[in-house]
């Protein structure tokens, strides 16, 4: 895993932009290259220290798992033919929260559906005229049952209706069409200082090519001036001499502009990615808030549920045979007098 710097507070700017620069040589003009110790690697134009090399890099927020510390090397996309750089891995993780968060609002879109159809039914169920003809005490206990699935029919249609306002609705337009035009607004920047950085090194290796060819004349020339195997003059020397000063000044003036195009990039990585980082945070807790919206709704729907059931119970608790009885016999009842046996 890749660590940074010595930790410092990423909310503030950057005192010295060259926090990341790799120091040039001293004088390349004077020492061939394979005389330089390689302490660090350059990796698709980003210059990394190589392992055990130098100091070890502190994280920039030690503990917290954040995205600025794990995004700087680039990853093969899964077919391996080409890279991907880290900061496009944070810009497809906000992509992908806003597809779920979409996907959820779809979700939740059913479930209304759902309860829509199912308080129809309850309500259609209501009204049947199935055993309407049962008397007594069972009779007003059935009829309390019927009207049970109306009242409860009106709780899932309420429940569906909340849902919709506050929960469907707010995971729907949470973040519009905007939010990716943003987004490409981060991508693009940063990519635009890649392309720089890159450009950068490529006039790095260029210079660093051109220094190490005027060293070989340099030394060739001497040489042949040497063994006298040349008409070359002391002249011809002191200008393959200065050629080889200049080339070794051009390398290290590219050094410095890589070095200040990678430490623009640096920045930006870090105040990019920590912007990418707070949004992810917004939005799982904009997540998790309407959820629990949709839990309380729930609990709430039960409760009413509950409370449109408690009169049938009690009428229920009340069913009396004895009583039904005595109250059809009195409705119906056709006569007290019992017949008795015939006399001759």
């Amino acid at each position: 895993m890749m660590k940074m710097e010595a930790s410092f507070d990423t909310e503030e700017s950057f005192d010295d932009p060259s926090c990341l620069a790799p120091q040039p040589p001293v004088s390349p003009a004077k020492r061939t290259i394979n005389e330089v110790k390689e302490t660090k690697t350059t990796i698709n134009g980003v210059t990394f220290p190589l392992p055990g090399e130098g100091p070890e890099q502190q994280l920039l927020k030690p503990n917290e798992w954040s995205y600025c510390d794990y995004f700087w090397t680039d990853k093969k996309d899964p077919q391996g033919a080409t890279s991907v750089v880290g900061f496009e891995v944070l810009v497809q993780k906000q992509l992908k929260g806003k597809q779920m968060q979409k996907e959820m609002s779809e979700f939740i879109h059913e479930r209304i559906k759902i309860e829509e159809e199912y308080a129809k039914n309850l309500s259609k169920l209501s009204l049947s005229p199935l055993a309407a003809q049962e008397e007594g005490t069972l009779g007003e206990a059935w009829t309390q049952l019927k009207k049970s699935l109306h009242d409860e029919a009106e709780v899932h249609l309420k429940f569906s209706n909340k849902l919709h306002s506050e929960v469907e609705k707010p995971l729907l337009t949470f973040r519009g069409d905007g939010f990716k035009k943003d987004l490409k607004k981060y991508e693009h920047h940063l990519a635009d200082l890649r392309k720089q950085l890159t450009s950068r090194y490529a006039g790095v290796e260029k210079a660093r090519k051109a220094l190490a060819d005027r060293q070989k004349d340099l030394e060739v020339k001497t040489q042949q001036l040497e063994i006298k195997l040349s008409n070359k003059t002391e002249e011809d020397i002191k200008k393959a001499r200065r050629k080889s000063t200049q080339a070794g000044d051009d390398l290290m003036r590219c050094i410095d502009l890589y070095n200040q195009a990678q430490s623009k990039w640096f920045e930006e990585m870090v105040t990019s990615s920590m912007e990418l980082e707070k949004l992810e945070v917004e939005r799982i807790e904009w997540i998790q808030q309407h959820l629990r919206q949709y839990t309380t709704l729930r609990h709430e729907t039960d409760m009413f549920n509950q409370s449109t059931v408690e009169p049938v119970d009690q009428l229920l608790q009340n069913v009396d045979p004895g009583k039904d009885r005595e109250l059809w016999v009195k409705e119906n009842k056709t006569g007290e007098v019992r017949p008795v046996d015939l006399d001759i």
